[in-house]
C-alpha cells in the first residue's frame, strides 16, 4: 500500500491539470453517513423506502413526510471538512487541481476552501421557493417547523436533485469540460454505480486515472492506479 501511495504522490507532482471526482466516501470520514453501504440510509428501515421519499413525486404528494425525513437525515450543517477536503483545497491553491466534481450535497468542499466545485446533485445549503424563486439558506430550512414556506406563501424546495429529476445541464457541461482537459483524474469514495454521474468518467482522455475506494469498482480495470483504502489514510500522505 505504501508503494501505491508513493506512486499517487508522484502522479500529483507530475500533473498540472488535476480533476477530482468524489462520492459519499469523501464525507463519511466527517461523520456523514452514506447511502448504499450496509449501514447506509438505504439499508435502514423507515415508514417509506428512502429512495421513494427522495423522489420528486413523493416531494410533491407527501411534502410534510418528505421534510420529516429530510430534516432528520440530510442535515449536514454541523459537520466539518476532513483531511481529504482540506488537501484538495490546498492542491487548488497550488494551481494543480482545476475542479472538484462531487456527488455530495453537504457543501464541505467549499467549507474547506475549494472554489471550483461542480455539485452534480445540488446542495442542502441552497433552497428556493417554487413560486417566486426566492433563496433560503440551509439554516432556515433545518430550523423551521413543518414544511418550509416562503414569505410569498410558496413551498420551499431544497436545491438537491431528487429521483425522477435531471441533472443541471450547465454543471454537466462544466464537469465534462474539466474531465476532458485533465491530465490526472482522481476518482474517490464512490462505487460508480449511479448514472448518469458515473458515466462522466468515459470523457477522460488524459494520461492517468486513479481510483481510490475501500471496495473494488467496475472501473478498476481502466485505471492506472487503484488504491483500496480509506481516503483519510491516502490524503494525509499528500
Amino acid at each position: 500500500m505504501e508503494d501505491k501511495i508513493q506512486k499517487f504522490k508522484q502522479l500529483i507532482e507530475e500533473s498540472n491539470n488535476i480533476v477530482f471526482f468524489g462520492g459519499a466516501g469523501v464525507s463519511t470520514e466527517s461523520g456523514i453517513p452514506d447511502f448504499r453501504s450496509k449501514d447506509g440510509l438505504y439499508n435502514q428501515q423507515y415508514k417509506y423506502p428512502p429512495e421513494e421519499i427522495l423522489s420528486h413525486t413523493f416531494f410533491v404528494n407527501n411534502t410534510e413526510e418528505f421534510y420529516k425525513f429530510y430534516k432528520e437525515k440530510m442535515n449536514s450543517l454541523n459537520y466539518e471538512p476532513n483531511i481529504t477536503h482540506f488537501k484538495l483545497a490546498e492542491l487548488e491553491k497550488q494551481g494543480k487541481l482545476k475542479a472538484v466534481i462531487t456527488q455530495n450535497i453537504d457543501g464541505l468542499h467549499q467549507k474547506a476552501g475549494s472554489k471550483v466545485v461542480y455539485e452534480l446533485h445540488g446542495s442542502v445549503l441552497r433552497n428556493y421557493c417554487m413560486n417566486c424563486r426566492k433563496f433560503y439558506d440551509g439554516e432556515f430550512i433545518f430550523s423551521c417547523e413543518g414544511v418550509p414556506k416562503c414569505s410569498c406563501g410558496g413551498t420551499i424546495k431544497p436545491d438537491v436533485v431528487l429521483y425522477e429529476e435531471g441533472l443541471d445541464d450547465e454543471i454537466i457541461r462544466n464537469s465534462i469540460d474539466a474531465i476532458q482537459n485533465a491530465d490526472l483524474l482522481i476518482v474517490a469514495g464512490t462505487s460508480l454505480t449511479v448514472q448518469p454521474a458515473s458515466g462522466l468518467i468515459s470523457f477522460f482522455r488524459g494520461r492517468n486515472l486513479v481510483l481510490i475506494n475501500k471496495d473494488a469498482t467496475a472501473y478498476d480495470s481502466f485505471a492506472n492506479l487503484v488504491i483500496n483504502d480509506s481516503l483519510g489514510t491516502v490524503f494525509k500522505e499528500i
